[in-house]
């Protein structure tokens, strides 16, 4: 059969034995003649149904037996490791004793495909109520530890398996050699059994029959693995540790080597003058000094029975005087931390944030006080009141001087919430953090080209002292406003611009503005504008004559009233005045040697206009002079006396030409004529001068005419 083993040898037949399975198939085979039609007790289980020779109807003998043959061997016939087991003791058929020998109590068929051959009631019958429970000390082997947590799937590969695979075993076949199971971690290197160091709790708990002798593995030490102490490189190996003929190794004594001490497996986290200071204390040595505070005994250097007395806790440098002499060790050192560096981070007396709460949110933990700490502004014993004076205010970016020592730190200092701590670190130290722009941004196009000072542009021309009055050096009136204070404007005080209001506005100003007693002031574009118009301030007495668009708008690179005043006075002419461009009447002949105020007499009071010099009549003749010829040349109403008088130094017209200038051209007689010959004299319109016109131009206008004869009167015929 597959999977089986060969049969055994048939037994002796004097074996009563043998008659009786004899006897038993005779009274089957009986049975089986008195009833040929009657079927088996039921269908066999899948592991013994999937055997062809025992699927058969006729194979009842290869289980049950046969003439010759007992049920218990016809199953050890197939089953014959289970009979070493029960002949060697060994195994749990072994350990039953004669419960092993009826197969069938334990292991019944004929209850159908799906019946487990090996399940919970077959482990009952042999005194094992839960498979899972199962005491393996039954079968020689006593599992402890670790194994008890192992499902038996994790040894017994087909512990669950209903159906065997072919040539598989279900729980007999395993070693109980750890190797069998674990990787040998040191490569065969160690001469002593795995049970002789190691339980089967954990590969980290060990045996050390003999250790204490030198150092007693309790406490932190009970814990480790041994090759934290006895590196496999190292002259301590514990490959260097043959097994002993007979009883335990007595360590490091049979190598003939001294006992190590602390130091030289452990580094001390503690400063060097802690570890001097407590083996003092102690009065021994510093290379010992570590049991002055730890003993084996202590799971970890962290241990709760660890109490340092307050001489001891001195040497750290954190003497426990008030107010801490009364604090819990844990209240400064959270036991919940992992590393010493972390709860035992070697603070100072000064250290208060390590433990406090930082009520400023880490303010401080940059900046001139963060070297100091708390301890800069908060005495050692309390917290309130602080010492943050002004002295100290000083090393900060913003200095308290003049109105501001008289402001409540609060004003300055406040919380952004309820929850919030007030702000103290990076608080605003510009002006315009606290105040309002009171030129209302009119300076911000010039601050735009400077380079940036401390505390903001405000700074410039004001202190803490006073928004008022600004100091004459602070603030230069041009760069800023683009109107320089020179000639008449430096004379004049700021009030002459700048009225003072009664009452302060919104910022708090009282100074008044320009704007305000002007009218529109021209804002400065991109920089200061030079030389803006005068009449912002001041009326023009010119009432416009000199803004015409056929004048230039910029004469010499000025405009305005600058194009020909000065700031010192208005009859400062810096760049002349041209009396032909400005007025179209050029001062030429006896017009240029004349005094202005022959024609602009002056004037005083002045007029509304501030104007101290009457304007001219004109620019034409007849504006300032009489006409000598009573208005015989008017032409509608108007005279052009340069139409005749083109030279201005003399009234003489020497280019008058009375062929093209008059309707009676002269011929040669008349040519040598005098003009008085003709132009005599005569008063016309209250004018004592000479007649032009209209004068008749005709023969007879002059001659007259004489009867009867074409002569001339008196001429001799």
């Amino acid at each position: 059969m597959n999977g089986v083993e060969p049969a055994k040898a048939r037994r002796a037949l004097g074996d009563p034995k043998w008659w009786l399975a004899l006897a038993s198939a005779i009274v089957v085979a009986s049975m089986a003649l008195v009833s040929t039609e009657r079927t088996t007790p039921g269908a066999l289980s899948n592991a013994h149904g999937r055997i062809v020779e025992l699927a058969g109807a006729s194979s009842c003998a290869e289980c049950h037996g046969g003439w010759f043959e007992s049920m218990q061997a016809a199953c050890l016939d197939c089953h014959g490791f289970i009979g070493e087991h029960m002949e060697s003791g060994r195994g749990l058929h072994g350990a039953i004793g004669a419960l092993a020998a009826n197969c069938a109590s334990c292991h019944s068929e004929h209850h159908g495909g799906d019946f487990d051959l090996v399940g919970r009631h077959s482990f009952a019958k042999a005194g094992v109520a839960d498979p899972a429970q199962f005491d393996h000390a039954l079968v020689g082997f006593a599992m402890e530890g670790k194994h008890l947590e192992l499902a038996c799937t994790e040894c017994h590969e087909h512990a669950a398996t209903k159906v065997l695979p072919e040539g598989a075993r279900r729980y007999v076949g395993l070693s109980q050699d750890c190797a069998s199971c674990h990787a040998d971690p040191h490569a065969g290197a160690m001469a002593r059994a795995c049970t002789e160091c190691h339980t089967q709790s954990s590969f980290d708990q060990h045996l050390s029959v003999g250790h204490e002798r030198h150092l007693p593995l309790i406490g932190g030490h009970g814990a480790l693995d041994c090759r934290t102490c006895h590196d496999a490189a190292g002259a301590h190996a514990l490959e260097n540790y043959p097994a002993p003929a007979t009883g335990p190794s007595n360590g490091l004594a049979a190598q003939g080597q001294d006992a190590r001490t602390c130091a030289e497996c452990h580094a001390s986290p503690h400063g060097a003058p802690f570890l001097a200071g407590n083996a003092a204390l102690a009065g021994i040595r510093l290379e010992s000094g570590c049991v002055g505070c730890h003993v084996p005994a202590h799971t970890s250097f962290r241990d709760q029975s660890l109490v340092l007395d307050p001489d001891q806790h001195a040497c750290s440098g954190f003497p426990l005087v008030p107010p801490h002499q009364e604090v819990r060790c844990a209240k400064c050192h959270d036991p919940a931390l992992t590393t010493f560096a972390e709860r035992y981070p070697g603070r100072d007396r000064d250290g208060c944030a390590a433990c406090h709460t930082d009520v400023h949110g880490g303010q401080f933990a940059t900046g001139p006080f963060a070297e100091q700490g708390c301890v800069v502004c908060h005495g050692r014993e309390r917290f309130t009141p602080h010492s943050f004076d002004v002295h100290l205010h000083a090393r900060t970016s913003l200095p308290l001087d003049g109105q501001h020592l008289e402001v409540a730190c609060e004003a300055c200092h406040t919380a952004p919430h309820t929850d919030a701590p007030r702000t103290f670190h990076k608080t605003p130290n510009a002006c315009g953090a606290c105040h309002a722009d009171a030129h209302g941004g009119f300076f911000d196009a010039r601050s735009a080209q400077l380079e940036p000072i401390m505390h903001g542009d405000c700074a410039r021309c004001h202190d803490a002292t006073a928004f008022a009055p600004v100091p004459p050096e602070r603030f230069h009136h041009e760069p800023w406003t683009g109107f320089p204070l020179d000639g008449a404007h430096a004379q004049e005080g700021c009030a002459a611009c700048h009225h003072a209001s009664r009452e302060p506005d919104a910022t708090g100003r009282r100074f008044g503005r320009a704007a305000e007693l002007f009218g529109h002031f021209p804002p400065l574009a991109g920089g200061p504008e030079v030389g803006q118009a005068c009449a912002v301030c001041h009326a023009d007495p010119h009432a416009g004559g000199f803004n015409a668009p056929h004048l230039p708008a910029d004469f010499s690179g000025e405009t305005g009233c600058a194009r020909c005043h000065g700031s010192a006075s208005f009859r400062d002419l810096p760049r002349g005045f041209d009396h032909g461009l400005w007025t179209g009447f050029k001062l030429s002949g006896a017009h240029g040697a004349l005094d202005c105020a022959q024609c602009h007499g002056p004037l005083w009071p002045p007029d509304a206009a501030g104007r101290t010099w009457m304007a001219a009549h004109g620019n034409n003749c007849a504006d300032c002079h009489a006409d000598p010829h009573g208005g015989q040349f008017a032409r509608e109403g108007a005279v052009d006396c340069a139409r005749c008088h083109k030279d201005p130094s003399s009234w003489m017209p020497r280019s008058f030409d009375h062929n093209w200038d008059t309707r009676f051209p002269l011929d040669s007689t008349h040519a040598a004529l005098d003009c008085s010959a003709c132009h005599q004299p005569k008063r016309i319109e209250d004018v004592d001068t000479y007649h032009y016109r209209p004068l008749g131009m005709e023969c007879t206008d002059c001659h007259g005419v004489q009867t009867g004869s074409l002569r001339r009167r008196g001429n001799p015929r």
